[in-house]
């Protein structure tokens, strides 16, 4: 696998061929100031705009890399949760009288922060998370790449025309803030997810309470210490701890106008049913398990090149990760032993194993072993293992890139999530066949379809049931465009204008006009 950045040309639509990104920081000089950095980041919430200590025990740190301690933080309660809802609640009616210009002000500068201290957040994101720095250093930019969008479409919200849509009667549309948002970022990308629920809500004139998974909230709380002179007290809040406690507690609240989650498809239903006791919004972008089609007459070089890098990304812990080839049967073999030889030459590594890394552990013990314990299911349903599927010898998380073939439409491998660098490999005769057996998962997150043909490809994005479909490429993103899918995939829209949708009201105002005059 080449170091190829998969967002790194995401605002062109160009075939994944050998896009090499050379490492814009070398691992000498930004694993030392990472480990100062995260000695002096405070382990404490963030509330009301300074660090506090609140809650009732504290979370262990990991290396992924190592299985050795980073340090750990504390766990919030009910308790802290109510005192966060309380700032925001009291910060939101001054931040949501803000023009549209002063609220994008206020982003634009949080996003030269980040871009100030990119070398710092793409360190302590690649140990906390155990990311390559080649990849840890592709979410720094498309997280100030995100505010910077949101501060400009916040000053461009459109509506519908004024106008007399009853004689006599004026009508316009109001867009307004929803209040106070409750949003739980994952562990997979810890910094970029984070900025994705912030930037569209504060832009909107929301506040906000944030809880960063308890396994990687390190670049959060960095975040934090670094804006904390930019952002207004209690716009944004940061409470640390376990879904089943503070995320339950932000569901429920009865202070809290919509919930945000990005996470499984288990923990959207529990913060859907939380927030259904008080009839709060809901937004939603939940896991995937995205369709790879190659057509007999796609590229098979670019699809192959594509595949290694969207299959492996982020060690795999990727919602929209090209996990499972649909491959016409007359190219499967070749399309197979390409996919094995490159796989077997990754490069497989921590953050301090040097800038030639391609792959990282998986994120923690447990994951791993839900990994391994996905293949290993595959195995009893009759699959063959190509290529991996044991763990490596060393110590840390790590997994070998695993290629799974044989695999029979239905089973669990066919259609669950594994989120690891696991690749399956199922076969289709027809383009009917492909369409069907693509769609047959409960996701609708992403797809992508391989092919020469115009009219193939138009058809198939028609069909394909995913919020996301790529043609010729996989896993480009760009903030311009939505992100998020349907059915288990969740609901709701990150990046674009849509997102702001998702964090705005609308009010209709209709003014009576009066008599005319004489």
């Amino acid at each position: 696998m080449p170091r190829t950045n998969p967002c790194a040309n995401y605002r062109h639509a160009q075939h994944p061929k050998e896009f090499i990104v050379t490492a814009a920081i070398s691992p000498s000089e930004t694993l030392p100031e990472a480990v100062a950095a995260i000695a002096r980041i405070p382990r404490a919430h963030f509330i009301n705009g300074r660090f506090v200590i609140s809650g009732s025990g504290r979370s262990p740190l990991v290396d992924p890399a190592t299985g050795e301690p980073l340090d750990d933080v504390p766990n919030g309660t009910s308790a802290t949760v109510d005192l966060a809802v309380q700032a925001a609640r009291e910060a939101q009616r001054d931040w949501s009288r803000r023009t549209p210009a002063d609220r994008a002000e206020v982003l634009n500068a949080l996003a030269d922060r980040i871009d100030a201290h990119a070398a710092t957040f793409t360190a302590v994101e690649a140990i906390n998370v155990g990311k390559p720095l080649s990849v840890a250093e592709v979410e720094v930019p498309l997280a100030s790449d995100c505010l910077r969008f949101q501060a400009g479409s916040a000053r461009a919200a459109q509506a519908p025309a004024a106008g007399q849509y009853v004689d006599g009667q004026l009508s316009f549309i109001k867009r307004e803030p929803v209040g106070v948002v409750g949003a739980v970022a994952p562990w997979n990308y810890p910094l970029m997810m984070a900025v994705w629920k912030i930037a569209p809500a504060i832009a909107a004139g929301n506040t906000l309470v944030l809880k960063p998974s308890e396994l990687t909230p390190l670049t959060t709380l960095l975040l934090m210490e670094l804006s904390a002179d930019i952002v207004p007290p209690g716009v944004v809040n940061v409470v640390l701890g376990t879904g089943t406690i503070v995320g339950e507690a932000l569901s429920r609240h009865h202070g809290i106008d919509m919930v945000s989650l990005t996470g499984s498809v288990r923990s959207g239903r529990q913060v859907a049913a939380g927030a259904a006791t008080t009839l709060k919004r809901v937004h939603l972008e939940l896991g995937g398990k995205a369709p790879f089609v190659v057509f007999p007459d796609a590229d098979v070089d670019a699809a192959v090149a594509a595949l290694t890098v969207a299959g492996y990304w982020n060690t795999g812990q990727e919602c929209g990760a090209a996990a499972r080839v649909l491959c016409h049967e007359s190219t499967v073999d070749e399309v197979v032993a390409r996919l094995v030889a490159r796989s077997e030459a990754i490069v497989v590594g921590g953050p301090a194993d040097g800038a030639d890394v391609e792959m990282g552990p998986l994120v923690s013990a447990a994951q791993r072993d839900r990994v391994a314990a996905a293949v290993d299911r595959a195995r009893a349903d009759g699959a063959a293992i190509q290529t991996g599927g044991v763990f490596l010898d060393r110590p840390g998380f790590f997994y070998a890139p695993t290629v799974v073939t044989d695999v029979r439409a239905g089973t669990a491998m066919a259609r669950e999530e594994v989120f690891g660098p696991v690749i399956s490999v199922e076969t289709f005769r027809t383009e009917s066949e492909a369409i069907a057996k693509a769609n047959d998962v409960i996701y609708g997150l992403a797809a992508s379809v391989w092919t020469a043909d115009a009219g193939r490809a138009i058809r198939c994005i028609d069909q394909l049931d995913f919020g996301t479909v790529w043609v010729n490429s996989h896993l480009t993103l760009a903030s311009e465009m939505p992100w998020g899918g349907f059915g288990a995939s969740g609901y709701g829209r990150d990046n674009s204008t849509y997102a702001l949708d998702d964090y705005t009201r609308t009010k209709h105002a209709m003014l009576a006009m009066g008599a005319e005059p004489r």
